[in-house]
């Protein structure tokens, strides 16, 4: 198995993935993906400094070219992306096969003008709502998850907010 955890995080790499989610999940190291992250060396060497294990932070195009190489990897990879819609264009639209993994965990979402709350300190705008309708329409079920034991529900319970039934 490649990746053993999937999350879309504003933060992308933070306390939460490195002090909880990765003693919670069989995690060898991280794939962020974000262009701008990617591009620019405090950021990465911020997310890199913040684990004990691998981080690789890279651009879309880059996942693109080395995903193959994960997918094949015995590790045990989190990926990680900052917006859902990245996230849908992985899943949904490349198709990254993975396997039996179907939940993605969705982390802290910064309440912006215009966003719906779903839960504590995660707030989406109607346009993210639709990337996460089409992971849900794929067959993920989509956990709005800061921590394990503190969220505020599955995409399923949340939906409606968004005008889908």
């Amino acid at each position: 198995m490649a990746f053993s955890f999937i999350r879309v995080d504003d933060r992308i790499v933070h306390g939460q993935i490195t002090t909880r989610w990765a003693k919670e999940v069989k995690c060898d190291g991280v794939v962020a993906v974000n262009d701008v992250a990617a591009k620019n060396p405090a950021l990465v060497a911020a997310f890199k400094s913040c684990m004990d294990k691998p981080v690789h932070v890279m651009t879309y195009d880059e996942f693109c070219e080395k995903k193959d190489k994960i997918l094949a990897s015995e590790k045990n990879w989190f990926l990680i992306t900052k917006e859902p819609k990245l996230m849908a264009k992985i899943l949904v639209d490349d198709k990254l096969p993975l396997g039996n993994l179907k939940r993605l965990v969705v982390g802290p979402q910064n309440d912006r003008p215009g966003t719906i709350e779903i839960g504590l300190n995660q707030s989406v705008l109607p346009e993210e709502g639709e990337s996460f309708e089409r992971i849900h329409q794929a067959g993920y079920d989509i956990l709005f998850a800061l921590v394990p034991e503190v969220n505020g529900g599955t995409w399923a319970q949340n939906r409606s907010k968004f005008g889908y039934k």
